[in-house]
């Protein structure tokens, strides 16, 4: 973890850590380093933190950003320890760590080289991308549009692929690769390695490539198998998708704007793609194989991965890739998307701020997880925060975050620590907000019962479409604890312990929006009454088949309003009006 110092004119030097991930500075709000200084712009620079190094880019800044006395671009560079970066009139130390040697160990797989992107190749790709979305409005949804990210033909790719085959049977002969990373090779030599080998073995092959097939391409290809992810290392680049799907080594597909696209690359057989998912999931301990065909897994920007393999998978090994911003989305972005509108972002930032107990519940896609993201961003920075995730995906920007995640059972089926476990051990911890990334079996017990004695202001998500499935869902992942609990008593807990439930959509435009907001109000009976707060009303489509329609308020004023009112937060009780009746409250 580095450190850094932050010295600003007239004031006392601050201190604190920079955990990996990206931060934004600037002097506006929404910036996730805040420097509120007259030369500093709302958004100056970004500093871009991993295990292993800092890097900073500036962001069109008026004063620029200078890094030891050079003006920094808007291309990252890397900042070393003990380096000093300017905002403005602000100056930022960058302190250490000691970063030790890292041998790697005979179990360890081949390092997955850094995806070394430059502007060139990001606006091709985005430009390929462009391209194949324009194709499928022509298509009207008949067939399936191509993206171009290979350039090589659908109907040469059979021959490439057997080309592609026996270059890895020589490629293992002349150069073991697992060997040489074993041996401390570093991951600039092993890739000049592999790169010589696959050169000189392309060279002597005797099968012609088919016409228009650049030999060039086929060697980026192997390399990438053969030291990386393979067709995954392109794809992770393109900023604009959202979801990579590999249906076994011949069929590629991305998501983009909810618009499903088939690409024209591949692996080279179902070894090579067997080997990029142990590529992923080897550095977080995790392993895959017949004995246990599934494995849930991140990537280092915190991307989730999916993977099944055969006897399960009946088209070879399958991965399924959702892909995250690498800059993590603010409620700005939020609200320029259309997702939810300013009054809403406010109302849900006073009831984080009150301590109330909210849910995100939404379908497969719709968006929880960033929702959630965006929501903690709220959770004040003087504070404890426990997250629980089954693989950790939430890029808090607090200082004071413990990050728990989940472990699978081992080779003998033993050592499994579930989300429960980490539920009940988080109380051991002192937390003030607890954030769990989804409850989905007896761990909702648990956390209800957290919500209900002492640690209110805790966020969790759950699968449901509506509010009112939200707390159905929740009654039955409550009995799944397996206690003969009267439902009654369950109903109570859940509405003594929930305060407000979000409801996020996938819309059928791909577009995802916040539909609902909803308050959970009493008991009445063996009924839980909710009033709703903020809803979206779909109204039409427009000629680009979008959806339209507007975010309004219902007219609900919610129940703690005083509470929010001697809180001294500043939330105006005008945002409640129903606009639909005339602007009666």
């Amino acid at each position: 973890m580095y450190n850094i110092k932050i010295k600003i004119p007239d004031q006392s030097e601050n201190e604190g850590n920079l955990v990996p991930g990206i931060y934004r500075v600037g002097s506006s709000p929404a910036s996730h380093l805040q420097i509120d200084r007259p030369s500093v712009s709302g958004k100056h620079a970004q500093i871009t933190v991993t295990e292993t190094a800092v890097k900073i880019a500036d962001l069109d800044s008026s004063n620029g950003t200078f890094l030891d006395g050079n003006r920094v671009g808007s291309e990252s560079i890397e900042a070393m320890a003990g380096s000093v970066i300017k905002i403005g009139d602000v100056e930022i130390a960058l302190i250490g760590p000691e970063i030790p040697n890292k041998s790697i160990s005979p179990e360890s797989n081949i390092p997955t080289p850094r995806p070394r992107s430059t502007p060139e190749r990001q606006k091709e790709l985005t430009s390929k991308l462009k391209i194949a979305v324009n194709e499928v409005h022509k298509m009207k949804g008949v067939g399936s549009p191509i993206l171009k990210i290979s350039g090589i033909p659908i109907e040469s790719r059979p021959l490439v692929q057997e080309i592609k085959k026996r270059a890895h049977i020589e490629l293992i002969t002349r150069l073991n690769l697992k060997r040489l990373a074993v041996s401390g090779v570093s991951e600039d030599d092993l890739q000049e390695k592999a790169k010589q080998a696959v050169h000189d073995i392309l060279s002597e092959l005797s099968i012609p490539l088919p016409p228009g097939v650049d030999i060039k391409i086929v060697e980026k290809e192997l390399i990438h198998e053969a030291i990386g992810l393979g067709p995954l290392e392109d794809l992770i680049e393109m900023n604009d998708i959202t979801e990579i799907m590999v249906n076994g080594p011949n069929f590629v597909y991305v998501e983009k704007d909810g618009i499903l696209l088939r690409t024209d690359t591949a692996f080279a057989d179902d070894n090579q793609v067997q080997a990029a998912i142990e590529r992923i999931v080897s550095p977080l301990g995790r392993r895959i194989d017949e004995s246990s065909p599934m494995v849930d897994a991140r990537l280092p920007d915190g991307s989730r991965v999916n993977a099944v393999i055969p006897p399960l998978s009946l088209s070879g090994p399958t991965i399924t890739i959702r892909k995250f911003s690498k800059t993590p989305f603010v409620v700005q972005d939020l609200v320029n998307f259309g997702s939810l509108t300013a009054p809403m972002a406010e109302f849900l930032d006073a009831c984080v701020k009150v301590r109330k107990n909210i849910i995100i519940s939404g379908g497969t896609g719709s968006g929880k997880t960033t929702l959630l993201n965006v929501i903690s961003s709220f959770l004040p920075a003087t504070e404890r925060i426990v997250t629980i995730e089954d693989a950790a995906e939430l890029q808090l920007t607090q200082d004071h975050v413990v990050r728990l995640e989940a472990r699978p059972p081992n080779i003998e089926g033993k050592g499994a620590v579930t989300i429960r476990d980490l539920v009940r051990n988080s109380l051991r911890m002192r937390p003030d907000r607890i954030v769990v990334g989804e409850c989905r079996s007896g761990e909702a017990l648990d956390m209800l019962q957290a919500m209900n004695t002492g640690h209110d202001g805790s966020l969790t998500t759950i699968h449901a479409n509506s509010p009112r499935d939200a707390l159905a869902r929740l009654e039955t992942l409550v009995m799944m604890a397996g206690f003969d609990l009267p439902l009654k008593a369950i109903r109570e807990q859940i509405a003594s312990a929930v305060t407000i439930i979000v409801q996020a959509d996938r819309c059928k435009d791909g577009t995802r929006k916040v539909t609902k907001i909803s308050e959970i109000t009493k008991m009445e009976g063996d009924i839980i009454t909710m009033q709703e707060i903020f809803t979206f009303n779909h109204e039409g489509w427009s000629q680009d088949d979008k959806i339209t329609g507007k975010h309004t308020a219902c007219g609900n004023i919610p129940t703690f309003m005083e509470e929010i009112t001697r809180s001294k937060i500043d939330l105006d009780i005008a945002i409640f009006r129903d606009e639909r009746e005339g602007g009666m409250l």
